[in-house]
């Protein structure tokens, strides 16, 4: 598992009006440790599409990159992961500013 040690967050916009909802994008920096097959010495980020639509939200698509070369790292998030950021997300989005720590 891993730590989200900063974050940022943007509503993205829709110019045409075609996308139901609201979506966001998050970019979390993650402390991954060493011994973690996802460590990379660069450090590793990982940005979020999440969408809010009415009562319902999701994350719609995520992908792991290097930080300092932005290079997209092939690796997926194991199913508590992936349910562990979206309620990150969730937090965010109704508290912003709050730090959340894993």
């Amino acid at each position: 598992m891993f730590e989200v040690t900063e974050y940022s967050m943007e509503l993205l916009k829709d110019p045409f009006g075609i996308l139901t909802g609201q979506r966001y994008e998050f970019v979390l920096d993650l402390n991954i440790d060493e011994e973690d097959e996802l460590y990379s010495a660069e450090g590793i980020s990982l940005r979020v599409i999440y969408v809010v639509d009415g009562e319902q939200s999701r994350i719609a698509k995520y992908e792991f990159l290097k930080r300092t070369s932005n290079q997209y790292v092939d690796f997926e998030l194991e199913e508590d992961e992936h349910a562990w950021v979206e309620a990150y997300c969730k937090e965010c989005l109704e508290n912003p500013g709050v730090e959340q720590q894993q």
